[in-house]
């Protein structure tokens, strides 16, 4: 199990985690049991020097019986007319995990039957490790290019590709060019 971490991680993030595990009634050494994550990583995390890796913070969130979108934070100042209907660029709520990749949550409606994400992957990264978690997944590479494994199949996508598959199959990606990746990502229902 490689754990790498950036050198600080998000406070917001290490927050919600420790304060959801602590609601749960969950010491640290339960969660990293239940997660198959370390309890000294998971520490780094909910202090904020760490930030979690894709397929972790999906263990993280299952564990607590949460989805990973429980864990999206930023801006709510929005207007009451546009609230549930719109997400302006500048308050769109994010989630920075190791490596680099940052996802931007681009529907309105926590309770929707689908999400819409924004990722945004550094040139030369990717998520190491395989994960699942339920649902159905599509995608479109709007900038830079993206190798990705569904399973054992293998694809290289260049801008204005597309992609589906079930999320109950083992994915993960990369970044293998130089400039940064932007993928759009929509999953049902919204198990991410």
């Amino acid at each position: 199990m490689k754990e790498e971490s950036e050198p600080s991680g998000n406070p917001i993030l290490g927050d919600r985690i420790r304060g959801l595990r602590k609601r749960r009634r969950l010491t640290l050494s339960q969660l990293a049991e239940q997660s198959n994550l370390s309890p000294g990583y998971i520490s780094q995390i909910e202090r904020s020097l760490a930030y979690p890796s894709i397929p972790a913070l999906v263990k993280i969130a299952s564990s607590l019986g949460v989805t990973v979108q429980w864990f999206f934070s930023g801006s709510l100042e929005v207007p009451a007319a546009e609230r549930g209907y719109v997400v302006r660029a500048q308050n769109r709520l994010k989630i920075e995990y190791e490596k680099g990749f940052v996802d931007e949550l681009l529907t309105p409606k926590m309770s929707a039957q689908v999400e819409m994400i924004y990722c945004r992957m550094p040139p030369g990264s990717e998520s190491e490790e395989a994960y699942t978690h339920d649902g159905d997944e599509v995608g479109f590479v709007l900038v830079g290019a993206l190798d990705i494994w569904i399973g054992e199949r293998y694809f290289q996508l260049a801008p204005g590709d597309s992609f589906s598959f079930s999320s109950k199959e083992p994915h993960r990606y990369r970044n293998p060019g130089e400039v940064e990746t932007i993928v759009l990502w929509a999953i049902s229902p919204p198990a991410f």
